[in-house]
C-alpha cells in the first residue's frame, strides 16, 4: 500500500509541471463538447469566449511560475500589476467581440465568463500545488 502511495505522490508532484496542457485540454475539449451538443449554433461565439481567457492564463501561468522560482519575493508585485494589465485587456477584449466582430451576446458572455472563471480557479490551484511543493 504504501509503495502506492508514494507513486501516486510522485505523479502528483510530476504534475506541477503540466498546468499548460491541462488548460489547454480542459478549454479545447469542453469547446468541443459544446459544439458538438449544439451542432454549431453556439460558434464561433463559445470559441472567442474560451481563446481570450485561455490565452491570457497561459500567459499569467507562465509568469508567475517565472516570477515564483526566480524571486519568490516578488510576486505580489508581479500578480498586482497582472491584475490591472488583465483588467484592460479583458475590457478591451470583450469590445472588440461584441463591436467589431459582431458576436451574439449571450452565448459569448456566457462563454467568456464560464471559461474566466474555470480558468481562473484552476490557475489558482496549480499555484497552491507550486507554493506547497516549494515547502
Amino acid at each position: 500500500m504504501k509503495g502506492r502511495l508514494d507513486h501516486l505522490h510522485q505523479g502528483y508532484a510530476k504534475s506541477e509541471g503540466r498546468p499548460l496542457p491541462w488548460m489547454i485540454a480542459v478549454s479545447v475539449l469542453s469547446w468541443v463538447t459544446v459544439a458538438g451538443v449544439t451542432g454549431g449554433r453556439a460558434n464561433p461565439e463559445v470559441l472567442y469566449g474560451m481563446v481570450g481567457p485561455l490565452v491570457v492564463a497561459a500567459v499569467s501561468w507562465i509568469i508567475t511560475k517565472r516570477t515564483y522560482t526566480a524571486a519568490p519575493e516578488r510576486l505580489m508585485g508581479v500578480l498586482i500589476t497582472g491584475m490591472a494589465i488583465k483588467a484592460v485587456f479583458f475590457g478591451a477584449y470583450v469590445v472588440v467581440m461584441l463591436r467589431i466582430l459582431a458576436l451574439r451576446p449571450g452565448p459569448f458572455i456566457a462563454s467568456f465568463t464560464s471559461y474566466f472563471i474555470a480558468l481562473h480557479m484552476m490557475e489558482a490551484l496549480f499555484m497552491r500545488r507550486l507554493f506547497a511543493n516549494a515547502n
